[in-house]
């Protein structure tokens, strides 16, 4: 049997980095000339380790970031002015991407309008409560008031 340091997924056999007991066969006539794979020298466990250590300290960063946009998130109410009727009923509707661009102009915080989760287009005036998805399954409640937009003379 010989160990090797996989390069990228391999099914049933682990994911990238991760250090494996393969026989000598499969390794050089399979996972070599594929690149799928390395002789685990231990040059290459070395550096495998520091690239391992390097992934979860990344990981890590994103999920305290990720937090900390929640936390800013929750605290964040977003105003939205909106053409609208005398009854409250907007002409159109507030959408995820106005939303999105209301976020990016009141905390410079980048998102996907598929982050924002709406059931439906907001189509009156009123006070919403908004869920925007972030990394790492973080969910934050953005308050949403839409007002009517002053006509312009």
């Amino acid at each position: 049997m010989a160990e090797a340091i996989l390069l990228q997924d391999v099914p049933e056999l682990g994911s990238r980095g991760a250090v494996v007991q393969v026989s000598k066969g499969y390794l050089r006539n399979y996972l070599l000339p594929r690149k799928l794979a390395a002789p685990a020298t231990p040059g290459m466990l070395e550096e495998a380790r520091r690239r391992q250590e390097a992934e979860e300290r990344a990981r890590r960063e994103a999920e305290e970031r990720a937090e900390q946009h929640a936390q800013m998130l929750s605290r964040t109410v977003l105003t939205i002015p909106a053409q609208a009727g005398p009854d409250g009923r907007l002409f159109g509707s507030v959408g995820p991407k106005d939303i999105v661009e209301a976020i990016k102009a009141a905390r410079q915080l980048r998102l996907d309008r598929r982050q924002v989760h709406l059931p439906e287009p907001l189509k009156s005036v009123g006070t919403y409560m908004v869920e925007v998805e972030l990394p790492g399954e973080r969910r934050a409640k953005v308050k949403t008031i839409i007002v009517a937009q002053e006509k312009r003379a």
